[in-house]
């Protein structure tokens, strides 16, 4: 199933374009890596992604999915690392837009929170305060509260940024996992084109024109990949 097509599909702000000329499709149970320099505007078809902008031109079609299948997971904020609660509760807070009128979380809810928490390998932190929590752990809790609000389609805005090399490879490969073994469709910007290579299966390279989508395999051999990743020197 395709849940995610754009045709010719452009954003502008105040008639200036931001990004222009998309064509790709994410199927269900991709791992879609968006990356390129500042300004070449992921973080924009990301709002559109979201609904949150309006396309001045193409078409944005999002078919087989509902607003409470898709969680997101904002660029981490400095700010997010005092935030004074429990584990438990930042993560339950992710099925506010599922808990509806109903003045407290269900059973079910708290269920699906714990099960995200043992997801992504933080489940023993549940009664820690946040904020005591390392960077790489509290970037763990935040995607199992993405999780909590949206079950089929994962959308990260620079999930790695302010991590070390060490605590990065860990999200990358738990990211991966998700993917592989519960099917989740992500959509991940990252700068971090190495990174963004060797976990994402298609890649999607922005300079606020779309210059490549294809397999990550197809990148690496492009003349495009090879400039960005580097081509490996013959042996002397």
């Amino acid at each position: 199933m395709i849940f995610i097509q754009c045709r010719d599909l452009s954003f502008a702000y105040e008639g200036n374009p931001a990004v222009r000329g998309l064509n790709f499709t994410v199927a269900e149970g991709d791992y879609l890596g968006i990356t390129g320099e500042n300004g070449s505007g992921k973080s924009t078809l990301i709002k559109g992604i979201l609904g949150l902008k309006a396309p001045q031109e193409g078409k944005l079609l999002l078919e087989g999915l509902k607003p409470n299948e898709i969680g997101y997971l904002p660029q981490y904020q400095a700010a997010q690392m005092d935030f004074p609660a429990g584990v438990h509760e930042v993560v339950l807070s992710g099925r506010l837009s599922s808990r509806g009128i109903r003045p407290f979380y269900s059973r079910e809810d708290k269920r699906i929170a714990d099960e995200n928490l043992d997801a992504l390998g933080v489940g023993e932190l549940r009664n820690r305060c946040y904020r005591e929590l390392s960077g790489g752990q509290q970037q763990r809790v935040l995607i199992a509260r993405a999780l909590c609000a949206g079950k089929k389609l994962l959308v990260l805005d620079e999930p790695a940024a302010g991590l070390d090399p060490v605590v990065t490879v860990e999200l990358y490969r738990t990211l991966r996992r998700l993917n592989r073994e519960a099917g989740l469709t992500i959509v991940m910007v990252s700068h971090d084109i190495p990174g963004v290579v060797n976990y994402a299966n298609h890649i999607l390279h922005l300079k606020k024109d779309q210059l490549f989508f294809g397999t990550s395999a197809e990148y690496a051999a492009s003349p495009l990949g090879k400039q960005f990743l580097g081509v490996p020197k013959e042996p002397v």
